[in-house]
């Protein structure tokens, strides 16, 4: 089963931080990261920057556009006119059949702050309890959804990458 997990740090550098620590895990085979991406909200920046991390893209990767679209969904709605708004309502409804939900993006939203930064990954084959130690005292929030493996089927139609 496909997991798209957020791990929220309190630091702008914390997510860059854990990939590395991740990265580890991935060579010793414990969790498999089939994409990921980072959003780094330095202190006085007015808004976040975001990073598809292409060298760490497996088999499973999404595009560009799913990443694009998320965080598009989950950091600028605020910011769009109505009709603009509408339109990523609609998006949003197109989420929440992936397994992505309101609720789920509307936490991202509210912790994902400024001072802060998170990973996002797509991962399947972890090894919980090697992952879990390796993050032993570490200040972070993991928020998770999980994706059936139809929702993942789909997500991987609709925003894979072309063969």
């Amino acid at each position: 089963m496909t997991s798209l997990t957020v791990w929220k740090f309190p630091t702008a550098d914390g997510a860059q931080s854990a990939l590395g620590t991740l990265e580890g895990l991935s060579k010793q085979q414990l969790i498999t990261i089939q994409d990921a991406a980072i959003v780094t909200w330095p202190q006085g920046a007015g808004k976040p920057k975001t990073q598809q991390l292409n060298n760490l893209a497996g088999a499973g990767a999404l595009s560009g556009a799913f990443w694009g679209m998320l965080f598009g969904l989950i950091f600028f709605v605020p910011f769009f006119g109505l009709a603009i708004g509408a339109a990523m309502g609609a998006l949003a409804g197109k989420f929440s059949d992936y397994g992505i939900d309101d609720k789920f993006i509307d936490s991202v939203r509210s912790k994902v702050t400024e001072g802060t930064s998170a990973l996002f990954l797509l991962t399947s084959d972890a090894v919980m309890d090697k992952v879990t130690a390796a993050f032993q005292g570490t200040n972070m929030e993991l928020l998770q959804s999980n994706l059936s493996t139809e929702q993942e089927t789909e997500l991987k139609k609709a925003f894979g990458e072309e063969a």
